[in-house]
């Protein structure tokens, strides 16, 4: 069974930065891609950020040169380091491992 918890959202204002955590359940952790997504309030929910087992890593347009997805495969535990944050970056944002999901942590970007 894989439990995904995320932690590190919060509000923060415009310009800022906040690091989200994914700590991982299970021993597939290492094995597999990461991934973490968001849905603003009205919206669909969109894709992020994505890195392989490997470490490769992939980017939103929208989100490329502002935020860092990075992994710790002893601690199960995938990042995503958000910096220049801006008031549409608002959401609630997902970490992804396979088909599994994690219940989510609001960020809020506001002044």
């Amino acid at each position: 069974q894989v439990h995904l918890v995320e932690s590190g959202g919060g509000l923060v204002q415009p310009g800022g930065s906040l690091r989200l955590s994914c700590a991982a359940s299970g021993s597939i952790f290492s094995d597999n891609a990461m991934g973490w997504y968001r849905q603003a309030p009205g919206k669909e929910r969109e894709w992020v950020a994505g890195i392989s087992s490997g470490g490769f890593r992939r980017y939103a347009d929208s989100v490329k040169g502002r935020f860092a997805i990075s992994r710790d495969n002893a601690k199960n535990t995938v990042y995503l380091q958000m910096s220049s944050l801006k008031p549409e970056d608002t959401a609630v944002y997902y970490c992804t491992l396979g088909p599994h999901w994690g219940q989510g942590t609001q960020v809020t970007v506001s002044s």
